[in-house]
């Protein structure tokens, strides 16, 4: 919002409140059967006057009872083609939410990422005035990733802080005898090394092009902040598997200082929100018409 509301009024107004008041926003992108293709929209806005009516099927939107207000996307008019989309931002008094179903998953339970239909009527002027296409491409994608990424990591890094714990009391207990699961202890630590250098070559390339629409827009950049997404989140799953094989069972129970049940149920979600398979299948395209890396910094 802060990147593309272009001086818009409406915007400002809604910007101002968010900071003065601390609202917590909700996001709403994956929708009916389209579900993690968040660059196709079923529901259109329609407008009415000076203000615009959208009723879409959402099928998750995380924290959506608990927030003061929602951004969406949907489809620029009736008429419009799916991928023609604008970015919607509604306060809680612009929208009605009924729940379509529930969330009872193995992690990732406190985003509480029920479905609702959302039925909202808004002023015109709360619809971003650059298209989501732009804004997907900008900033949506880039600063989803690295986020995501970065509570990946932060997930591994417990992880690994615990199988470390863990080697640190048994080799107390047993007179400075190394145990077994110190080698996996040992993985654990290189695969986060190489989890949070993802992340910072990933950073490093956006903040370097930020401003720099052109750049950030091509092939060569989308690429390689989605593959981001793939790698961390792959690398953090790894990270959490062999931190419970260094603590053994300690980390498999539910009942200890070490356990690692709670982060392992978490961290699975990574490569399935959004799907990786999806990923890779569409970037399968643009991967055959990009160079390949030919340096050590490319």
């Amino acid at each position: 919002m802060v990147r593309h509301f272009k001086n818009n009024a409406a915007h400002e107004q809604i910007l101002r409140r968010i900071v003065a008041e601390q609202l917590l926003m909700a996001s709403s992108t994956t929708e009916g059967q389209a579900g993690g293709n968040v660059r196709s929209s079923e529901a259109a806005v329609e407008h009415d006057g000076a203000h615009v009516t959208l009723e879409r099927k959402a099928t998750v939107i995380s924290y959506a009872m608990e927030a003061d207000g929602i951004v969406t996307t949907a489809r620029r008019a009736a008429d419009a083609p799916g991928n023609d989309q604008v970015l919607l931002v509604l306060l809680k008094s612009d929208y009605t939410l009924e729940k379509l179903q529930s969330w009872d998953t193995l992690g990732m339970r406190g985003t509480h990422s029920e479905g609702f239909t959302l039925r909202a009527r808004a002023a015109a002027g709360q619809i971003l005035p650059v298209p989501y296409e732009k804004i997907h491409a900008q900033t949506m994608v880039p600063f989803a990733h690295l986020l995501w990424g970065s509570v990946w990591a932060g997930i591994a890094a417990a992880a690994a802080a615990k199988a470390q714990a863990f080697v640190r009391h048994v080799v107390r207990q047993s007179n400075g005898q190394t145990p077994p699961g110190a080698a996996h202890f040992t993985q654990a630590v290189s695969t986060l090394r190489m989890l949070r250098g993802v992340l910072a070559t990933g950073l490093r390339s956006y903040e370097a092009i930020m401003s720099d629409e052109k750049a950030i827009s091509s092939l060569e950049f989308q690429a390689m902040i989605t593959l981001t997404k793939v790698q961390v989140s792959e690398l953090a799953v790894t990270t959490v598997l062999t931190a419970l094989r260094a603590c053994g069972l300690s980390g498999y129970r539910n009942d200890t200082e070490f356990t690692i049940g709670r982060l392992l149920r978490d961290v699975l979600s990574a490569p399935i929100m959004i799907s990786n398979d999806r990923i890779l299948t569409n970037l399968a395209t643009t991967s055959l018409m990009t160079p390949l890396p030919s340096t050590i910094s490319g």
